[in-house]
């Protein structure tokens, strides 16, 4: 029997000292659940409390199970990692690099020097990037009018590429691509392919695009950290959006995300159902960028992230950061973990088995003290095992 006291005390900690509104986490080992609680408050404005099954933006978190999905159709041979993915998008037929501006401060655009493939989508090495840490991209969208990523527009997805593919690594609008892939290969709406492909057969019954009325009951507001301190916002993902966003756009509970980190922990199954197979996941586990490492993020946006200086000279497998050295918190070198923007966080570790999820809903992203929660919590979570 695990003893999970001093989880739930790291936890707890954070909370009734206000450094953070609420938090929802769980984890898992090979035997299964171990660890499920919330803490805090899911609205400072209401005082509501956050409990395990508390409804949280996943953000970003959403990419790894957009990347699980196009890996079930890479199995079935709809979708390729190597061909040109303007075979199935022909939108990405002549893509187009920023160079810069002209004198008038107009952009300047060159072709790309080769094709777009799904390993470059998949791995953020396609030249996409996010306006939040690229100020250029940020100018661009702003002399054009182009629409931010969040509003879930279509004519977000028209940005050029910072740079060539396959040439560096910048965090971008790629998994989006990739859930616009999955569409056109499965003639499905995204979400209505994860629901059937992934969240029905595991079971995963509170996670998805659209929030419904039992979820609004039960969902957590995110929190601006201000010079006052922390405030409750109503920002929100568009509920009718133009497109599902496969980068960021699932709302679900702590709970049902370590369903999905067990079947990547169980190399493809979970309770006795498989979703992926074995070799599959062993793939996505592993770099898959070669000799490109990833690079820290400078903020270019200040109210949405902060810097993120740790990433340097980490790898990125299909669709997960890999940390080279192990953790000071216990966790194995090659362990595969992301973030979503409100910090949300997850790890799982192959080699010790043990994997955890961990929700605060605070911007901006990496956020000190909410990070500062989340490492106490993994630390917790090894010393219990």
């Amino acid at each position: 029997m695990v003893d999970t006291k001093g989880i739930a005390a790291a936890l707890s900690r954070a909370t009734d000292a206000g450094e953070i509104p609420g938090v929802a986490a769980a984890a898992a080992t090979a035997d299964g659940p171990i660890f499920e609680g919330g803490f805090g408050k899911r609205d400072l404005a209401t005082g509501a409390p956050m409990t395990a099954d508390t409804v949280v933006w996943l953000a970003s978190m959403t990419k790894a199970v957009t990347g699980a999905c196009a890996m079930q159709l890479v199995e079935q041979g709809k979708l390729s990692l190597e061909a040109p993915i303007k075979s199935v998008l022909p939108q990405l037929a002549s893509p187009k690099v920023l160079e810069g501006f002209d004198a008038a401060g107009n952009p300047k655009l060159r072709p790309a020097k080769r094709d777009i493939t799904l390993r470059h989508l998949l791995t953020h090495t396609s030249g996409y990037v996010y306006d939040i840490w690229n100020a250029e991209m940020g100018r661009y969208q702003e002399k054009t009018g182009t629409p931010g990523i969040i509003s879930c527009m279509n004519a977000a997805l028209t940005t050029p590429l910072a740079a060539d593919p396959g040439e560096q690594w910048e965090y971008g609008i790629g998994i989006d691509w990739t859930g616009k892939a999955i569409e056109a290969v499965s003639g499905q709406k995204l979400g209505a392919y994860m629901k059937a492909n992934l969240f029905d057969p595991l079971g995963m019954k509170d996670i998805g695009f659209k929030i419904s009325d039992a979820q609004r009951k039960r969902l957590a507001k995110i929190h601006a950290r201000t010079p006052d301190g922390l405030v409750s916002t109503d920002t929100e993902i568009p509920q009718e959006p133009e497109f599902e966003m496969g980068g960021g756009g699932l709302y679900g509970t702590v709970g049902d995300y370590l369903t999905f980190a067990r079947v990547i922990l169980g190399r493809g199954a979970v309770d006795g159902v498989r979703v992926l197979k074995p070799e599959t996941v062993d793939l996505m586990s592993k770099n898959a960028m070669g000799d490109i490492s990833c690079r820290a993020m400078k903020t270019a946006m200040p109210p949405f992230s902060n810097d993120v200086g740790f990433l340097a000279g980490w790898k990125w497998g299909l669709t997960f950061a890999i940390n080279p050295e192990p953790l000071p918190t216990g966790r194995s070198a090659g362990s595969l973990a992301w973030a979503g923007l409100a910090n949300s966080y997850y790890w799982i570790d192959p080699a010790k088995k043990v994997a955890g999820v961990y929700a605060t809903q605070v911007l901006p992203f990496f956020d000190d003290k909410a990070v500062a929660t989340c490492t106490a919590f993994e630390t917790a979570v090894y010393r219990a095992i």
